[in-house]
Order: C-alpha cells, then structure tokens, then sequence
C-alpha cells in the first residue's frame, strides 16, 4: 500500500515558508538596526558642527575683541603722544618769546646805559656856535658801581642760561638742578619767576606731574604779577588733565581767561576748554 505523499509536502512546504518568513525577519532588523545607527551618526555629526560653529563664534568674538582693545591702546598711545608733542610745541614756543623777549629788554638795558653815561644833547640855539672839544663817547669813564651791576646782571643771566641750555637739550634732570641754583643764588633776581616755570615744565616732562604742581603753584602764589604766571597757570591745567583730573584741569583754564584775558595764554585756554567740557 502507498502512503499519502501530501502530509509529508505540507510540513516541507511548512518548513519553507518559516524559513523564509524568519530571513525576511532577520533582514528587516538588521536594516532598522542600520538605519538607527545612521540617524545617530547624524544627529552626532550634527551636534558636533554646532559645537564647532559655537566654538569659531566665540574665537572670532576674541579676534575681534582683541583687535578693539589692542586698537584703543593705540589711541591711547596716540593721544599721550599728541598731548606731549602739544607741550613740547608750547615749550618751544614759550622759550622762543622768552628769548625774544630777553635779547629786546638786553639791547634796550644796553641803549639806555649808554644814553645815561653819554648824555643827551640838547638842542643848540640858533645862530649859536656847537660846542667844542666835545669828549667822544669811548673816553668816558663807566661808574664803578655801573661796571658791578653789570657784571653782576651777566653772571646772573649765564646761570640761568645753564638751566636753560639743559631744558633745550632734553636734559630735565640737569635743567631742574640748575634752576634750584638759580633760585636759591638769586631769589631776588629778574629771571626767578621763569626759572620756577621751566623747573615745573622740566618736571612735567620726567612725569612728575606732583613736583611740577608744587612749582607752578609757588610761581602763582609768590608771582601772581609775573610775566609767567598765565603760562603757569596754563601749565597747572596740563597737570590736572594729565592725571585725570579733569575737573581741576577746567578750574584751571577758566581761571587763565578770568583773571589775564588779554594773555597769550587765555587764547589757548580758551581753545582747550570746550574737549574738557564734553
């Protein structure tokens, strides 16, 4: 007798289909699986270029900090030069007049010395003979006490022009030791009130801007009539603007106008006063 094939082709059968319906499974899964992994390797490689967008957003907010500060720094620098060159100018222009200003006042010393030992003639009467055997100049004896004025004036002056040579060189230092001889061998002397101004411009220039106020401010207190004491107090508004002193420094300048408008010195106050009122 034969069997029935059938049951036996049906499990076969049966078996295939499991078979098939496990790989599909299995295929399915791995393909998930794959997808998953891409969609973190994504989101990974995502968050990674937001880190480094962050991290050059934050270099370039450096790189342009940086380039501010470094460029205030540079008008910081510029703006120290522009004042020093602006005081230097001011010196310069100052000791021109002062030399100017001497070299006047020693050749009309020297005229009126010479008037004084030469006589002045009067006028002669007309028709009336000029006189006659008149000495010359050059045979006219000079006073004794004349002579020593004299000397004494020129050793005075060549003193001071020790200062001044040293301030002329840019040598502070020396410029300042030889005004404080000055003073102290001639307190009395012509040329005292400058020396003070100098000597404070002098430590001024080496930074003492302290001692340089102390000197400017003996100048106005002992030579308020002084020729430099417009220049002086001029030179206290540079000092209080220097250390930041900005509201002293304005005092200052409105003092220069109020008390010697006419002076050379008031014109540049008055030219300086509007940057301190900003």
């Amino acid at each position: 007798m034969f069997s029935n094939p059938f049951p036996f082709l049906r499990n076969t059968l049966l078996v295939a289909v499991m078979a098939l319906s496990l790989n599909a499974t299995a295929g399915l899964f791995d393909d998930e699986e794959a997808r998953k992994d891409l969609r973190n390797l994504r989101a990974q490689i995502d968050q990674q270029n937001r880190d480094n967008d962050a991290r050059l957003q934050k270099i370039e907010e450096s790189i342009r900090n940086l380039g501010i500060i470094q460029l205030l720094n540079q008008i910081e620098q510029l703006n120290a030069e522009i004042a020093k060159l602006r005081g230097q100018v001011e010196v310069m222009s100052n000791l021109d007049e002062q030399l100017t200003k001497r070299q006047r006042d020693f050749y009309l010393d020297i005229d009126t010395r010479l008037r004084k030992l030469e006589g002045v003639p009067g006028e002669t009467p007309a028709g009336a003979p000029a006189a006659a055997n008149v000495a010359p100049a050059a045979a006219i004896s000079v006073p004794p006490t004349v002579a020593q004025t004299a000397a004494s004036r020129a050793k005075e002056d060549a003193v001071y022009d020790v200062g001044s040579n040293a301030f002329k060189r840019g040598d502070y230092a020396a410029a300042i030791r030889a005004f404080q001889t000055f003073i102290k061998d001639y307190p009395s002397g012509q040329l005292v009130s400058n020396a003070h101004y100098w000597m404070g411009i002098s430590y001024f220039n080496l930074r003492d801007y302290g001692s340089a106020r102390t000197t400017q401010d003996a100048l106005l207190k002992q030579f308020p009539d002084s020729a430099k004491a417009p220049d002086a107090l001029l030179a206290m508004a540079s000092i209080y603007a220097e250390i930041g002193d900005n509201g002293s420094a304005r005092n200052a300048l409105e003092d220069v106008i109020a008390k010697y408008p006419g002076s050379e010195a008031a014109g540049k106050a008055r030219t300086r006063l509007p940057a301190l009122r900003r």
